[in-house]
């Protein structure tokens, strides 16, 4: 029997310049003459075809080719507006790229312009030349008004800095220049609702293009792609993305005065600092030696990191050495504190009232100086760091508050005379032990903030770093750094598999668990993919690499989480926009307490006015309020990678925290994807002969349905007679002789135009609906001769998962292209009620928008091309990681095996997490909130009491160390198992 190539790949390509049915016509006749093709639906707008053959981006190059030889117009044009290209090189990149894009059929690209022809959508376009280090984008010169003062400016500078789509501006009081992929009218609405006034300075240049930056010169349904839906390629460049190790961050204020230096670099498109890990990622093309300058400007360190490994080696040396100074610093400032402290508790006199005291404590204060110079060396140069760049930050209050009390009480040992006699205490202790307290506090903190990122050191460390490469015939051990694409080899039982391959010979049990979750191995045999990380559990195999290095699907996985955890939800931004402006108030609080106790305080007013100041300094380092929304966001993502599910970004954690509804498509989602014969009605002749003849004509076509019942054929080793004058209509059916006989298989409308009567079979038919099952019809030249029921089974997991979902409060619709009484048949299984039949691929993304309209905030969960613009248009996307690569592109979670319970566990985690963030953030706030007006000493008039300095710094550290254990809870978050 000859093999059927069974390689098929479904496109929607936009038509232009075709005004009847005419002209349709002539297309579709045009693309028939083409091989390997078949038309499911033409019209004047796009033609819908279904490629076959292991190369159909060569086919469908010859299908534009002959509808342009009509003089008809196929595939999108995109004309885009370019930046950050200085030279030939840059163009000859870009070029590079796209030729490297197999659906482009033609493109012409400048340094400020690219006219692109392409079946690919615009934001598959824009993504290439984005991951390139370059920008797409329109240049908007604008006439302001309103903006009276640098303050006015600043704010619109500011809500352009906090859009990721704004990638260059100038802004003046009376103009702003905005390089953006923002139309001019979302970019006017933007300053408009800052309270000032802004018009495009030459309407003329608002063509088309600018004002719909993203819309293409042919506007059509979405573009449904991928020759390759188990591969997914990621251009990439060494500028594109570049990874620092930072130093000198202590606090929330830190984050955005690094975040704004960076920004500030010409060519930074986006940058993302994580006070957790220390770490900076950044994107565009801009050199790293000019952001190191731009950190160290502004007074902090970076190093630039080659990889996840040289950023871990990295931390990890920064974290052994902060741990060694912070533990030095407590030892130091316990130990002397600590015993002046008991003294003063068990009545020891802290104040001078001699020649002996004073020398007494005058050593004192020489030890304590010592001790301010060494173990809190940090806090008083980064505080100096500080003031030089005119800021504040944690650093500016500790060195405040320990210096002031410092300097006060040397300045009592030196000259007692000059203060009053009740006034003359020293608070050499209060120093030392915020010192050792806040060090305390710091240790510990490093040594939490360590483990929540073990998730992702975890998947760093499943490469092996060897692989076993055969060349001529013989195994040799080499570093995994030299071994390239296309090489053979071998990995043995119980070890790892290097890198991604595919297996050439041998069979064995692989465990994938480190990667998807999946619990169960999966048996592995020539042709299948194996992917680096990965163990084999059994048999040797022999495979070529066919992904090393950055091209791994562990590469990618850990890229991802890496830039999940590096987000900020739009909490830790609140946070940011807060600790902006926190430490300076701090400041003018403990100033304006120090005056009031001052002026209006009992004696020693000198006294109360600097332990109170004091106080009021040390307890309201925002250190918690930096930490309280990173860490929770690097825990929870790190673990939810450990359970297969890769979450994009903190934004989408936070999103699916708060869905009302999830919209599942159903084939390949809730379903298995793959049809299965489920019902014979045999009317007339032998079940097994009839289905022998119905798989001999359906061999031909390779519709899912026909391959469901050549696939029972197979199952039975039916023998296959021969078939001739095989003739089929889309839509509809196929006829073909066997046996000098003629004979037809299809759906209703294929028997009726063959003039049967089907209405004696309606019951058997009714009754295969209320199945789920789509009725297939058999026929000779006189009668129906069988009724074929076949379904798409559903998935082992997927009523257990949807019942999960409903408990937790979700509401779950279907959606499916299915009539509607198959459809609310599946839903019936499934214990869905809402279920939504008969929608188009195209369809999809307005019953999505339909429901957003109705104020829910919506989940979409998919797997194939067409689900892409539903994917996008949701408030969260779900792929499935078994699906094709437009779709995983397009969402923001990504279950990398396919049992559905990991999307309640997911949403689950990310219900947990935001609890968490918020938790974190009340205290962090709360504490504050409560802590500065008790430290400025508002129960004094009610109780007689004022809160120790010491006391205050041991606070302080108590609650960054509160919100890194409250964070590190998400590391051990429980999941359901799925029911198999």
């Amino acid at each position: 029997m000859t093999t059927i190539d069974t390689t098929m790949t479904y496109y929607t390509l936009p038509l232009d310049g075709l005004s009847c049915n005419g002209c349709v016509k002539k297309v579709t006749q045009a693309v028939a003459t083409v091989d390997n093709v078949r038309i499911e639906k033409a019209d004047t707008q796009a033609i819908s075809l279904e490629v076959l053959g292991d190369n159909p981006e060569a086919t469908l190059k010859q299908i534009v080719d002959a509808i342009e030889a009509l003089g008809y117009q196929a595939g999108f044009r995109h004309a885009l507006v370019l930046s950050g290209l200085n030279c030939g090189r840059c163009v000859a990149k870009v070029e590079a790229a796209l030729d490297a894009l197999p659906t482009v059929f033609s493109h012409s690209v400048t340094k400020t312009h690219a006219d692109i022809h392409t079946s690919l959508s615009l934001d598959s376009i824009i993504q290439t030349i984005d991951n390139l280090g370059y920008q797409v984008g329109y240049q908007h010169e604008l006439a302001l008004s309103g903006l009276s003062c640098g303050h006015c400016v600043a704010k619109v500078e500011r809500a352009l800095d906090e859009n990721d789509a704004v990638f260059d501006y100038q802004v003046s009081k009376d103009a702003a220049t905005v390089r953006t992929t923002l139309s001019a009218e979302t970019l006017i609405e933007t300053i408009v609702a800052l309270g000032f006034g802004a018009t495009l300075i030459d309407p003329s240049q608002a063509t088309p293009s600018s004002t719909e930056p993203h819309q293409s010169q042919t506007e059509t349904a979405e573009v449904e792609q991928q020759a390759e839906p188990k591969t997914r390629t990621e251009p990439s460049s060494s500028h594109s993305r570049m990874q620092f190790v930072l130093s000198g961050m202590t606090c929330a204020s830190c984050v955005k005065s690094v975040e704004t230096a960076i920004s500030s670099v010409d060519g930074v498109a986006n940058v993302s600092v994580n006070l957790a890990e220390r770490s900076a990622i950044v994107k565009g093309n801009a050199t790293a030696a000019a952001i190191i300058q731009a950190v160290e400007n502004a007074g902090y360190g970076a190093e630039k990191v080659e990889d996840d490994n040289d950023r871990r080696e990295r931390q990890k040396a920064q974290q052994v050495s902060e741990l060694k100074s912070f533990k030095r610093s407590t030892l130091a400032g316990l130990g002397l504190g600590a015993p002046l402290m008991a003294w003063g508790v068990l009545g020891g006199s802290m104040t001078i009232q001699s020649t002996q005291d004073q020398w007494a404590w005058g050593v004192i204060a020489v030890l304590t100086l010592i001790l301010l110079a060494t173990g809190g060396r940090h806090f008083f140069a980064n505080a100096w760091q500080a003031l030089m760049h005119k800021r504040a930050t944690m650093d500016t209050l500790v060195a405040l508050g320990t210096g002031a009390a410092w300097l006060y009480s040397t300045a009592v040992v030196v000259a007692p005379a000059l203060f009053p006699e009740q006034a003359r205490h020293v608070y050499f202790e209060a120093s030392a032990m915020i010192i050792g307290l806040i060090s305390l506090g710091h240790a510990i903190e490093a040594r939490a903030r360590a483990n929540t990122s073990k998730a992702l050191d975890q998947l760093l460390d499943l490469q092996p770093p060897t692989a076993l490469v055969i060349e001529n015939g013989q195994e040799t051990e080499r570093p995994l750094s030299d071994v390239e694409k296309g090489m053979t080899l071998r990995v043995k039982p119980g070890a790892k598999v290097p890198v991604d391959g595919e297996v050439v010979d041998g069979s064995s049990y692989i465990d994938e668990s480190m990667l998807t979750g999946e619990p169960v191995p999966v048996h592995k045999q020539a042709g299948d993919t194996l992917h680096a990380g990965t163990v084999n559990q059994q048999g040797g195999l022999t495979f070529k690499a066919t992904g090393v290095g950055s091209d791994t699907m562990l590469a990618r996985i850990i890229d991802l989480v890496r830039e999940a955890q590096s987000s900020k939800p739009e909490l830790a931004k609140l946070a940011d926009r807060i600790s902006s402006v926190f430490v300076p108030v701090v400041v003018c609080i403990a100033l304006l307490t120090a005056a009031i106790w001052y002026l209006v305080g009992p004696e020693p007013s000198v006294s109360y006015m600097l332990v109170t100041a004091t106080t009021v300094l040390i307890i309201a380092c925002p250190c918690a309020l930096g930490l309280a929304t990173p860490l929770s966001v690097t825990a929870a993502v790190g673990r939810a990678a450990e359970i297969g599910v890769l979450i994009r970004d903190a934004d989408a954690l936070q999103t699916a925290a708060k869905l009302h509804t999830l919209v599942f498509d159903k084939t390949g989602t809730l379903t298995r994807g793959q049809p299965e014969v489920t019902h014979i009605h045999a009317l007339h002749g032998e079940q097994d002969r009839l289905m022998a003849i119905a798989a001999s004509m359906e061999q031909h076509s390779e519709h899912p349905l026909a391959r469901a019942i050549v696939d029972y054929a197979k199952a039975q080793a039916l023998s296959l007679p021969e078939s001739s004058d095989f003739n089929s209509e889309s839509g509809k059916g196929i006829q073909a002789k066997i046996d000098g006989d003629r004979y037809f298989i299809g759906n209703q409308a294929w028997m009726r135009a063959q003039g049967m009567d089907t209405r004696p079979h309606q019951h058997d038919i009714d009754a295969m609906t209320q199945r789920g099952e789509t009725a297939i019809y058999l026929a000779n030249e006189q009668a129906v001769l069988a009724l074929i029921g076949i379904s798409d089974p559903i998935r082992d997991d997927a009523i257990d998962a949807v019942a999960r979902l409903q408990q937790q409060g979700l509401e779950v619709i279907m959606l499916s292209g299915d009539h509607p009484d198959t459809a609310n048949a599946i839903g019936r299984q499934l214990g869905i009620d809402h279920v939504i039949a008969g929608v188009l691929p195209d369809g999809k993304s307005e019953q999505i928008q339909a429901l957003q309209q109705q104020g829910k905030r919506v989940a979409m969960v998919g797997d194939g091309i067409n689900d892409a613009p539903a994917l996008a248009q949701a408030d969260v996307g779900v792929a499935m990681g078994g699906g094709s690569d437009i779709a995983i592109e397009s969402a923001q979670i990504t279950l990398m095996h396919q049992h559905l319970g990991a999307l309640a566990n997911a949403i689950a985690l990310s219900q947990a997490a935001v609890r968490n963030m918020k938790q974190n953030l009340f205290g962090a706030f709360v504490y504050n909130t409560l802590g500065i007006p008790v430290a400025a000493g508002i129960l004094y008039p009610f109780t007689g009491m004022l809160l120790s300095p010491v006391i205050a710094g041991g606070a302080m550290a108590l609650s960054s160390i509160t919100v890194v254990t409250n964070a590190n809870r998400l590391r051990f978050f429980k999941i359901k198992s799925d029911k198999k």
